[in-house]
């Protein structure tokens, strides 16, 4: 795999863990007990904490990335192990 490649693949994994992490441990004003800024929206966070989710999300991607590259290098799990894929799936012979 090219180094680019594993780049844009290693972004993606990076992306969605990001937007998987980022509601943990979220407190809003409310449950926080503290007065809401004039304008904030109130479902808006009172200490996002994004230092410590940027953290877990290069934590998470790394592992989830390092998984992916063993599985591409060693063939762990393959396209013909994925049941149906070869008849119903995009490589599906046309219709006769």
């Amino acid at each position: 795999m090219k180094p680019q490649s594993a780049l844009a693949i290693y972004l993606l994994f990076w992306t969605l863990t990001l937007f998987a992490v980022l509601p943990f441990g979220v407190r809003t004003s409310e449950e926080d007990g503290s007065e809401p800024i004039a304008g904030q929206a109130s479902s808006a966070p009172t200490n996002p904490m994004i230092g410590k989710k940027l953290l877990w999300t290069t934590l998470i991607s790394g592992v989830l990335f390092g998984l992916f590259m063993a599985n591409y290098e060693f063939g762990w799990i393959v396209v013909d192990d994925v049941p149906f894929w070869r008849t119903r799936g995009p490589y599906a012979p046309g219709p006769a």
